[in-house]
């Protein structure tokens, strides 16, 4: 049943061993729609069966009637314990704790140490994920080389070192008590799975300037979400930020496109696989804040979702026989073998990162320090791998950090306004 996925996921294979010429990525340009249905087909056989037991379980009442060994188990995966915390404003982590009795210079320390780890870890991931994807290995004066092509591998490794940290993390630390049951988890990993694998996909049609100028564009589809499905309201400074993103980023792309031997179809590749990226992206924090509903640590739910990610990823790549085929690449190749193992490093280490800059500084200090990491990113990246970016695309680029910046001084002064409104009114939600 799964040869004819495997045989149309086989095809663009047989270019492996041959520099990709822009001729070559044009007639090839379409396949990454089968890559993603096999890919889908593969985390379908293991969806479908579980959302089976989870119905089967339900009907039959099994948090009354179920007994034996395997009680706590299926307790724990399909009901929970159902106790859920007052919801935070935040949504998605913990109150920052403030500091006490902390000296200046004590804090300076921890903010730079922050805004050191954020970038090296995502500054070095965004590199790396660069060069894997857009070149070769293995080349010589007589052998072109080979490219690494399966997105889904580098998803996997990614996500099974982020689960070995967390489980870590967990298991020696105190956590609070896990009340989720554990096949939420699910929903968001599959989501975060597959914008994972768009936005290595993704590179393999667009520069990588390009698609760090689309997350920054990510604001504009979450606020037309909000407003036609969640009916928010936002200020006018939200919609003036979002005009400017979409402005910059549309200097950007038009000032960049004359110089990109690139064809339609391998354009709109990218283009698709971008705007998967970023409609998976938002879900996956949508879903993620709904279930710090319950009393969890952000750890914790990290560690649930690549709990999830890890069986996705695996059961698909052993069930198309790829997993087998990367390892001999990274057999073959010893380099790429550090470069992946590299990028999962940073991968994880970035993630706590995250957390623990949120916790000590707050989302504002946070949300500066990675748009400077973006910034870095878009910088480094024409450095190192020779992108050109014309005067147009250097103001589009200066009009979309802009608008950032503006953004976060807006959004910290409506908080801080926030804090005098009277009990009972209620305000403006914001994104």
């Amino acid at each position: 049943r799964f040869c004819l996925p495997l045989v149309l996921a086989s095809l663009p294979t047989m270019a492996t061993g041959e520099e990709i010429t822009p001729a070559l990525q044009d007639s090839w340009g379409d396949f990454w729609l089968f890559r993603f249905f096999v890919n889908a087909a593969g985390y379908a056989s293991i969806v479908v069966p579980g959302f089976l037991l989870i119905q089967y379980f339900k009907r039959r009442n099994y948090l009354e009637t179920g007994r034996g060994i395997c009680f706590p188990v299926i307790k724990s995966c399909v009901f929970g314990s159902e106790v859920k915390s007052v919801h935070q404003e935040d949504g998605s982590l913990p109150p920052r704790a403030e500091p006490t009795e902390s000296s200046t210079a004590r804090q300076v320390f921890k903010l730079l140490f922050c805004a050191a780890g954020l970038q090296a870890s995502y500054l070095t991931w965004g590199v790396l994920q660069e060069r894997v994807m857009t070149r070769t290995y293995g080349a010589t004066e007589t052998d072109p080389g080979e490219k690494f092509k399966d997105s889904q591998f580098l998803v996997f490794m990614n996500r099974i070192l982020a689960f070995t940290v967390a489980g870590l993390y967990c298991a020696l630390t105190k956590q609070p008590r896990h009340g989720a049951p554990m096949y939420k988890y699910s929903f968001a990993s599959l989501s975060n799975i597959l914008s994972s694998w768009c936005q290595y996909e993704a590179l393999k049609y667009i520069s990588f300037p390009t698609q760090v100028l689309a997350k920054a564009s990510k604001v504009i589809p979450v606020m037309m979400m909000g407003k036609l499905v969640s009916r928010k309201s936002y200020e006018y400074w939200e919609y003036l930020t979002a005009a400017l993103i979409s402005v910059g980023v549309s200097m950007f792309l038009l000032s960049s496109a004359p110089n990109r031997h690139v064809s339609t179809v391998t354009t709109f590749s990218g283009i698709v696989l971008l705007a998967g990226y970023i409609i998976f992206d938002s879900f996956t924090s949508n879903w993620q804040d709904a279930l710090f509903a319950y009393k969890m640590s952000p750890v914790q739910m990290m560690f649930g979702v690549n709990v999830f990610s890890c069986l996705f990823t695996v059961g698909s790549l052993l069930e198309q026989g790829a997993l087998l085929e990367s390892l001999r690449f990274m057999a073959r190749h010893s380099e790429f073998t550090a470069h992946a193992v590299l990028l999962s490093v940073c991968s994880a280490c970035g993630q706590l990162f995250i957390f623990y800059t949120i916790n000590q500084f707050g989302a504002a200090v946070f949300t500066i320090i990675m748009t400077l990491r973006q910034a870095f990113a878009i910088l480094l990246s024409c450095l190192i791998y020779g992108h050109t970016v014309t005067v147009v695309g250097g103001l589009g680029i200066a009009v979309v950090f802009m608008a950032l910046f503006l953004r976060v001084y807006a959004r910290s002064r409506m908080k801080k306004r926030s804090k005098k409104i009277p009990p009972g009114e209620t305000p403006v939600q914001k994104v």
